[in-house]
């Protein structure tokens, strides 16, 4: 079933572009405090503590007013409020509210008032005393206000006389301790167009309060009210909502556009000057000032790829030149030799067995250029190996004892024995080549000089042939070059070396100063 979600997910998800998200996402999330507060009714719990905070505030009011009215009272003794305790069930001190839409049970519509009988005298006289107040606090807060005997019947403020002490808000208070409860808006008719959302809407609050006289509970304050709607509230701040939503959206756009300069516009351009440079016809341009540094990044790894796809693909160009020129020759003398021997079947022994030999030699060097091409693809396919570790001075002084000859000596400087990142054959493969091409020149001593310098060892090699023309210098390390093409060279030794090198994680280089040396340089493994 997940897969099969994730299969019509995958079918149908529409192709955005990436500004589109960003701006999405930044709207979504500046939306949220909005959402919760209708839909965790943050906004909405507010309202209603408050509504019950002023019920509080008024039945505390007259319930005190109540209580230093009633017949009977004690003259002089002040009325003070006290925490709830077990053991003052007549604690009168500002309740804890513990209202919240999402979890306190909504009970019906207060019913009505079932048939009670004598209202007690005390509560009738009370209640001569005390109807100008309740009705001028009824007329100014817009509560519902009933005064409750001792026994729960309503002495004054309402139409219908009888008994409330079925109610769970009147038995805890004749109980002597305050209650609020949340009861359904039978009246409640919708104003506004988006007022279901509200749950608040169609509630009252219920709240009610013991009037305590010496100890005794006389009576209750029964106050009920309407919390303030939640888009009544909305509809009346509207000029302060609508300058909040566009402050919002004005950020959201301020915000949208530093994105879209500093990710969105620039991805757009690296994309189209990646078209044009894989069509052959431009080039990665510099990354624009505005762009974030990841993106600048981008563009500097883009443009390095660019150069290094360039570089490779002239090379590859280059090569290619240079290896049909080179197997154009040594084919042009086979096709002529066979033509040859086709066309003159006459010929006499000695001529038939010369245009062979000239044909073998073509041949095997043929056989030569495909060997060293392979030798070339394998080291430049090489990749380095951290774990490699070798003794550079055993190597140097076997291929230097391999070297020494009556003519040709090759010296090593006294120096300390490094261990470098670089495989033995790799090592011996160079260094021979180097040397190979020192003697192939003329050279009659070769000095070998190992330095180490900020975990980098260098091998130099100079000799003392005759050097190399300043012509040469550039394209010395070039496929195929060689000034010793007549005796057998094929100009790809050191284009080998360096490959093979390189492939270790090291430099082959020709020094610019004065005569021949060459400089091997690796990393070091101290």
């Amino acid at each position: 079933m997940i897969d099969a979600a994730r299969g019509w997910v995958r079918r149908h998800w529409p192709q955005m572009r990436l500004r589109t998200i960003l701006f999405t996402t930044l709207f979504v999330v500046a939306a949220m405090p909005g959402i919760g507060a209708v839909f965790l009714r943050v906004y909405e719990n507010t309202l209603v503590r408050q509504t019950e905070a002023e019920l509080v505030s008024q039945a505390a009011v007259l319930t005190a007013t109540a209580a230093a009215l009633w017949p009977d009272a004690p003259l002089g003794r002040p009325v003070r409020g006290q925490a709830v305790s077990a053991d003052n069930p007549y604690g009168l001190g500002p309740p804890i509210s513990g209202i919240d839409l999402s979890t306190t049970p909504i009970r019906t519509e207060r019913p009505s008032p079932l048939p009670g009988g004598a209202l007690s005298p005390d509560a009738r006289i009370a209640a001569r005393t005390l109807a100008p107040i309740l009705d001028a606090t009824r007329a100014t807060t817009l509560a519902s206000i009933l005064l409750l005997d001792r026994n729960g019947r309503i002495v004054t403020g309402s139409r219908e006389m009888g008994s409330y002490a079925m109610l769970p808000e009147v038995a805890a208070a004749l109980a002597g301790r305050s209650a609020t409860v949340l009861r359904r808006n039978g009246a409640y008719r919708a104003t506004y167009r988006f007022e279901w959302l509200s749950r608040a809407a169609a509630l009252r609050v219920h709240y009610a309060r013991p009037v305590v006289v010496d100890g005794r509970v006389v009576g209750v304050i029964l106050l009920s009210r309407s919390a303030r709607a939640l888009f009544k509230g909305l509809y009346e701040d509207r000029g302060k909502i609508l300058i909040g939503i566009a402050t919002i959206f004005l950020a959201l756009v301020l915000l949208s556009g530093i994105i879209s300069r500093g990710v969105t516009r620039p991805i757009r351009r690296l994309g189209i000057a990646t078209r044009a440079v894989a069509s052959g016809r431009g080039r990665v341009p510099d990354p624009p000032t505005t762009a974030a540094i990841e993106i600048q990044g981008l563009y500097a790894d883009f443009g390095a790829m660019a150069a290094a796809v360039e570089r490779r693909s002239r090379y590859l160009r280059d090569f290619a030149h240079a290896v049909s020129h080179e197997f154009k020759t040594p084919l042009s003398g086979i096709r002529g030799a066979i033509e040859l021997l086709q066309d003159h079947a006459d010929m006499t022994p000695a001529d038939r067995q010369r245009f062979l030999a000239n044909a073998d030699a073509d041949a095997g060097r043929l056989a030569l250029l495909v060997s060293r091409l392979l030798d070339l693809a394998r080291a430049d396919m090489a990749e380095p190996d951290v774990a490699i570790a070798t003794d550079l001075s055993p190597i140097v002084d076997r291929v230097a004892d391999a070297f020494r000859a009556p003519g040709f000596a090759v010296d090593i400087c006294p120096s300390a024995s490094p261990t470098v990142a670089v495989p033995a054959p790799t090592l011996e493969a160079v260094l021979t080549t180097v040397l190979e091409n020192a003697r192939q020149a003329g050279a009659t001593l070769i000095e070998l000089h190992i330095t180490n310098a900020q975990g980098r060892i260098a091998l130099h090699v100079r000799d003392d042939g005759p050097g190399i023309a300043p012509a040469d210098r550039d394209r010395l390390f070039e496929p195929f070059f060689t000034t010793k093409r007549s005796t057998g060279g094929t100009g790809l030794g050191l284009a080998i070396a360096r490959s093979l090198i390189e492939g270790a994680g090291g430099t082959l280089t020709l020094d610019n100063e004065p005569g021949t040396t060459f400089i091997v340089e690796m990393s070091s493994c101290s």
